[in-house]
């Protein structure tokens, strides 16, 4: 089938045709034409005004399955990835069993030949994501895991930390940590400040990630390897990792709802914004906006974390942290793309976690794989019970009018239209 997307504007920095507007014809999932002529093709999408890139690629994604399949099963997570512009997710560890075997790598990946939205594994650094035992990293890294960390789990113990960092070295392994400290946000439910004093509520403080990515920052430079901070949250935090990239090999992210909202949206105990790390205050959120200017975050991830009704329709101190956030995310791009380029926000979906990952990077080039995603900032949507493509529904947005969708992806020689 060839299909022809008429006019995008083009955004892929490694591509001869970045930020220019010209026809792309796909043929049998490769770009086999790019130019100015109108190419005949069975179906012509007229992209004036959309955004085409490489296919976008979320950093940490939470799959319930195995074990949690009522939040969230594969099937259900990349209907959604798809819908949101994603063409690969990486799948967080936090399953039962948790991802620590070569069984559940291949149970993960087994049916990636025949899926459009390429699901890649994170493995756990520690048995059952507990950090007290190492796992068998190499054996998992030889059976397909492209990164470890214990993914909504904090690494908290050092010596832990320290033996991880050395023995992913020989691999150039990334270890990936949720930068918290357990025990200064121990029962705490949001964004320690005036807003959490006023609403009677057990804060989590900034001081509880600085503090890790301090520590971890002075244990990388001991003793070596690559470092990935997931989900960072406060302006302290951006300018450590900032100073430290002149000599580490240390890398960050955040997601892309995180710099948008803040603590005060909490008044009315809406469990849907109880996330973690929590919203904060807006000099922390002008803080991230900066980085990601700046160059000092390198990825802007979904965060995305389903839960079932029963998980977060509780008193608020009993309710899960987490959102669902992969079919919200163009949007989230959109109201970033108010203080921030779009090739800057593009980049950092596209190359950077690509890039934190040692993956191959996909090119809009002729004669090339079809990895590709299109994007209509203008368009206007609502999620709600017909479009949500999650099992859950815990988003803050859900009924809401929203700006900006994925038209198209193409991937694996396979496509979705109309998402």
């Amino acid at each position: 089938m060839k299909i022809l997307i008429q006019s995008p504007l083009i955004l892929d920095p490694n591509s001869p045709f970045h930020q220019k507007e010209k026809n792309v014809l796909v043929s049998n999932g490769r770009i086999t034409e790019i130019g100015d002529k109108n190419y005949t093709a069975d179906k012509v999408i007229r992209a004036e005004g959309m955004l085409l890139s490489p296919g976008w690629f979320d950093l940490g994604t939470f799959v319930g399955d195995p074990g949690l399949e009522h939040k969230e099963d594969l099937n259900s997570a990349a209907r959604a990835a798809a819908a949101g512009g994603f063409t690969e997710i990486a799948v967080l560890p936090n399953t039962v069993p948790a991802v620590q075997t070569k069984n559940e790598i291949s149970y993960l990946m087994r049916n990636n030949e025949n899926r459009l939205v390429q699901v890649h594994v994170l493995a756990s650094v520690t048995r059952n994501n507990k950090g007290e035992e190492l796992t068998e990293m190499i054996d998992l890294h030889e059976a397909g895991a492209v990164g470890f960390t214990d993914g909504l789990k904090p690494i908290w113990h050092t010596d832990i930390m320290l033996k991880a960092l050395q023995y992913l070295q020989k691999f150039n392994g990334v270890l990936i940590d949720h930068p918290e400290d357990n025990w200064l946000n121990m029962f705490g439910q949001m964004h320690e400040g005036i807003n959490s004093t006023r609403l009677g509520l057990k804060g989590m403080p900034r001081i509880a990630e600085e503090i890790v990515v301090s520590k971890y920052l002075e244990l990388l430079a001991y003793a070596g390897g690559r470092l990935h901070f997931s989900r960072i949250s406060t302006a302290k935090s951006v300018e450590l990792i900032k100073a430290a990239r002149k000599k580490l090999n240390v890398s960050c992210d955040v997601t892309a709802y995180q710099p948008l909202l803040e603590d005060s949206l909490l008044v009315d105990f809406d469990t849907n914004y109880k996330v973690n790390p929590p919203l904060r205050e807006k000099a922390d959120n002008d803080a991230l906006i900066k980085g990601l200017k700046e160059g000092s975050i390198d990825v802007i991830c979904s965060g995305h974390v389903a839960h079932d009704d029963e998980s977060k329709n509780l008193e608020f101190d009993l309710a899960d942290f987490g959102i669902i956030s992969l079919q919200t995310f163009g949007a989230n791009l959109v109201s970033l793309s108010r203080n921030v380029d779009w090739d800057v926000l593009i980049e950092k979906v596209t190359v950077g976690p690509r890039r934190v990952l040692n993956l191959e990077m996909p090119r809009i080039e002729e004669d090339t794989k079809a990895n590709l995603t299109l994007f209509d900032p203008q368009r206007e949507w609502v999620l709600d019970e017909k479009s949500n493509s999650s099992k859950s529904k815990n988003s803050p947005w859900f009924g809401q009018q929203l700006r900006g969708k994925a038209v198209a992806v193409f991937n694996n020689t396979k496509h979705a239209f109309d998402l």
